[in-house]
């Protein structure tokens, strides 16, 4: 069943307006020095189901070549999500907030070989009106749950204070912890030639779970989008090259305002399935 837009619950006495900053504070602290990396995309989202996924890629590798740090034609992807008791973050992407964000953790390669020492990517991801931006530094994971978790600041590099600072000020403000994992294989392509700006990436075999939140645990997954399912993202700097939105409309591929983080809070139960939900049981054409 699905349900219509709703309003978050009121945010807990003490913590940041349910509106958070304005946009232009938000834009302005991309401008923090190396080694922060700071990213201004356009997104666009489709569903491909797995039984296409073949015609999809021999269009892309015919105007794309694949990402160099991708082997054997991927990687895995493994992300842990914060948020506040009553979901601050999962309310503001389903209202459609012009200003919203996310906090995460992200690793990519095998969880077996994660452990405190393992380098992760610290990340605050945001949308400033159609703009989606991204901003993380690379720390060890061990540091990462201590600033997150524990709510201390980490040794770090000079560059590196004012967004740390920022997180830290996020957590506390927002009373933010663990709410689910992501996890998926991701299958990325770089732009060539005329579309030096253009990443298409196919996610396939999305799954998380909502307890046992360290990154490297052999805890089982679920399947939050069916397996037969997989999610093209496009990230572009301007706009989308017309080959790429011909090629949706000729395999006639379904645009979705998916995101990963609030399909895994859904799955769990966490909040009632939004109209954005992808349904577990939708079948593949």
């Amino acid at each position: 069943m699905f349900f219509p837009r709703r309003r978050r619950p009121a945010a807990a006495t003490g913590s940041e307006p349910p509106g958070g900053p304005a946009p232009a504070a938000g834009a302005a602290a991309l401008r923090a020095p190396s080694p922060l990396h700071a990213f201004n995309r356009y997104e666009l989202k489709y569903l491909v189901p797995e039984a296409r996924v073949p015609e999809v890629r021999e269009l892309l590798t015919s105007r794309m070549d694949g990402d160099a740090n991708a082997q054997h034609g991927g990687y895995e992807v493994l992300s842990l999500y914060y948020d506040s008791e009553r979901l601050r973050f999962y309310w503001e992407k389903i209202e459609g907030e012009r200003f919203r964000r996310k906090l995460r953790l992200r690793v990519y390669g095998d969880r077996s070989a994660v452990t405190d020492d393992t380098p992760v990517f610290l990340e605050i991801k945001q949308r400033v009106n159609r703009v989606t931006q991204k901003r993380r530094v690379r720390i060890p994971y061990g540091a990462a749950r201590r600033l997150c978790d524990e709510r201390e600041m980490i040794p770090h590099e000079p560059g590196q204070t004012a967004f740390l600072e920022e997180v830290l000020a996020l957590v506390v403000e927002n009373d933010l912890r663990p709410i689910v994992t992501t996890s998926y294989r991701r299958e990325p392509f770089v732009g060539r030639d005329v579309d030096p700006g253009l990443r298409v990436t196919l996610d396939h075999r999305i799954r998380g779970r909502d307890r046992d939140f360290h990154l490297g645990a052999d805890s089982q997954n679920r399947f939050t989008v069916s397996p037969h399912l997989a999610v093209m993202e496009i990230k572009v700097n301007e706009r989308a090259p017309y080959w790429i939105t011909d090629m949706a409309a000729a395999l006639e591929l379904s645009v979705v305002r998916v995101s990963k983080y609030c399909q895994s809070v859904e799955v769990f139960g966490r909040a009632p399935r939004s109209v954005f939900h992808i349904p577990e049981e939708l079948p593949a054409r």
